[in-house]
C-alpha cells in the first residue's frame, strides 16, 4: 500500500493564470473530479491516492521542481487543463512534454499504447497554433457534449450547466480510471528544468537586414535507377529523372522537396542556388564559407549510403564545415516501425558517424527524420544559425567564442523532446549573454529573462 500511495491516479496539470483568475471554478473541477474518481474506484482507496496537485501536496520546505518531476514519473494518468494560457506556460509545456514522453517510453518498451495523457478543454484554443504533437491528441468526444467541445468547460462552470458539466466530469473521470488500471512504466528520476517543452512555440524569425547566399546541395535518388524502381514508393518517395526532383513528402505542397527549400530560403530573404552532392563536396563547401556563403545538404534516406553518394557524404562528415546544414527526411511512405526501418536509419547513421551525435545539438545543423510539419521552420532555423556562424567567422568576438551567443553550456534549447534518462548532473545556472551586437539575428527559439532557469514558486516570472 505503501507504494501505491506514491502512485495517484491522476496528476493534475493547469496553467497557474487560469488558476488565479478563476481560482474557484479550477478548485470546483478537480475536487469534483477526484470525487467522482473515488466513487467509480471505491471506498478503499484515500483521497491523497486519487490526484495529485501541487498547490495541495507541496510541504514548507520541498523543492517543488524535484515533487513535480517525481510526481509526473510516478502518476497513473495526467490531467491536462487546455486554455491558451497553459499553451504559453513554460512549465505547462514542460509538464506535458514530459508525460507524453513517458507514454511513449512505455509503449517502446512494451509494445502497449495507453491513453493516460488526458486533456480537458478548460476555454478554446486553436488547434492550428499548437505543436503538432500536441494536435495528436483528441480533446473531445460525442459524450462530452457540443457544448463543452465549443466553448470549454469553463463556460459549462460560468453559465451554472450543471447537467453538461456534470457529464463532463464522468467522463473524464472514466478515462482516468480505465487508463490508470493498465500499468504506464514508471519515468527514472529526471529533472524537469531540462526537459525542452512542445510549447509555447518559438517565435517566428526576424526579417534579415541583408539577404545572404544559401548553397542547396542534393542527394537524392533517380526514378531510373534499378533500386528506387525496385522499391517503389516504399524507397524514400517519388522520384524523377534528376535528384532535385525527389519529393519524399505527399501530397506535395512543392513540385519537390529542393522547390520547397528554395520557396522558404528566398521567403527568408535570402538567394539560393542548387547543386548535386558529388566528388570533392568538402572543397566547394570551404569554398562557399570563403565566399561569404552557407550550404545546406537535402540527404535522401534511401540513397544516403549508394555508391554515388556514400564517400562525398563521408567526407564531409570527417571535416569541420561549421557554416554547413544537413537536413534528412522522413518521407511519407517510409516504414514508421520494423527491421526496415531500422535498417534505413543505421544506414544513415553509419554514413554520418561524427554528425549523427549532433543530429540532437542545440545549434540545429545535422537533422535527421524531419517530417512534413516541421521542415519549413527546421530549415529556416538551420539556415539562421549558420549566418549567424558565418557572422561569427567575420567578426573577433574575443575569448569567449560562440558561448556568448547561444552555442555553449546553458544556451537555449529547441522545442522538443529530451528526458534525461538518469539523475541529473548538478544544476548551473545560464551564463550571462551579451547584446549579439549590430546586424546579428537572433535565433527563433532564443529565450528572453529566466527561461532558462529553474523559477522559484511564486516567482511573477513564472507563468505556470
Amino acid at each position: 500500500m505503501e507504494q501505491e500511495q506514491h502512485r495517484p491516479y491522476f496528476f493534475f496539470s493547469y496553467a497557474r493564470r487560469d488558476y488565479e483568475a478563476e481560482d474557484a471554478f479550477v478548485n470546483q473541477f478537480f475536487n469534483d473530479l477526484r470525487d467522482e474518481l473515488g466513487r467509480l474506484v471505491g471506498t478503499g482507496v484515500r483521497v491523497e491516492e486519487l490526484a495529485y496537485r501541487d498547490t495541495e501536496q507541496l510541504r514548507l520546505g520541498d523543492d517543488w521542481a524535484d515533487q513535480l518531476a517525481m510526481m509526473l514519473g510516478r502518476s497513473r494518468t495526467m490531467i491536462a487543463l487546455y486554455s491558451p494560457a497553459y499553451f504559453t506556460s513554460l512549465y505547462c509545456g514542460k509538464e506535458w512534454t514530459a508525460f507524453r514522453g513517458r507514454v511513449r517510453r512505455h509503449h517502446e518498451d512494451a509494445g502497449e499504447l495507453i491513453s493516460a495523457l488526458i486533456p480537458v478543454l478548460w476555454e478554446p484554443v486553436v488547434p492550428g497554433d499548437l505543436a503538432d504533437e500536441v494536435n495528436k491528441i483528441q480533446w473531445a468526444q460525442p459524450d462530452m457534449g457540443e457544448a463543452y467541445a465549443r466553448y470549454g468547460l469553463r463556460a459549462l462552470l460560468r453559465t451554472a450547466q450543471s447537467e453538461a458539466y456534470e457529464q463532463v466530469v464522468r467522463v473524464v473521470a472514466e478515462r482516468v480510471r480505465d487508463a490508470a488500471a493498465r500499468r504506464l512504466g514508471e519515468l527514472p528520476e529526471f529533472d524537469l528544468g531540462a526537459v525542452r517543452g512542445y510549447f509555447p512555440p518559438p517565435a517566428a524569425p526576424e526579417p534579415v537586414s541583408a539577404p545572404g547566399m544559401v548553397r542547396l546541395f542534393i542527394a537524392a535518388g533517380r526514378a531510373s535507377e534499378p533500386a528506387v524502381a525496385e522499391g517503389g514508393s516504399r524507397a524514400g518517395g517519388w522520384y524523377g529523372a534528376k535528384p532535385w526532383h525527389w519529393a519524399p513528402y505527399h501530397p506535395p505542397t512543392h513540385p519537390s522537396l529542393a522547390a520547397r527549400a528554395q520557396q522558404v530560403i528566398t521567403a527568408a530573404g535570402h538567394t539560393t542556388t542548387l547543386e548535386e552532392v558529388e566528388g570533392g563536396l568538402g572543397g566547394r563547401l570551404d569554398q562557399a564559407r570563403e565566399d561569404s556563403q552557407v550550404s545546406i545538404l537535402l540527404v535522401d534516406p534511401w540513397v544516403a549510403g549508394a555508391e554515388r553518394y556514400r564517400s562525398a557524404l563521408r567526407e564531409y562528415d570527417d571535416q569541420n564545415h561549421p557554416v554547413t546544414g544537413v537536413m534528412v527526411p522522413a518521407g511519407s511512405a517510409d516504414p514508421a516501425d520494423g527491421p526496415e526501418r531500422d535498417a534505413l536509419w543505421a544506414g544513415v547513421r553509419d554514413v554520418f558517424r561524427r554528425n549523427w551525435l549532433r543530429r540532437s545539438d542545440l545549434e540545429h545543423l545535422f537533422r535527421v527524420k524531419v517530417s512534413r510539419e516541421s521542415f519549413d521552420s527546421d530549415l529556416t532555423i538551420m539556415v539562421t544559425v549558420a549566418q549567424n556562424k558565418l557572422m561569427d567567422d567575420n567578426l573577433d568576438w574575443g575569448d569567449d567564442g560562440g558561448d556568448a551567443f547561444g552555442f555553449g553550456p546553458g544556451s537555449p534549447v529547441m522545442p522538443g523532446l529530451s528526458i534525461p534518462a538518469g539523475p541529473p548532473g548538478p544544476r548551473q545556472g545560464p551564463p550571462a549573454r551579451p547584446d549579439p551586437g549590430p546586424g546579428r539575428r537572433e535565433l527563433p527559439h532564443q529565450s528572453r529573462g529566466k527561461d532558462n532557469a529553474v523559477p522559484l514558486r511564486g516567482d511573477q516570472d513564472d507563468d505556470h
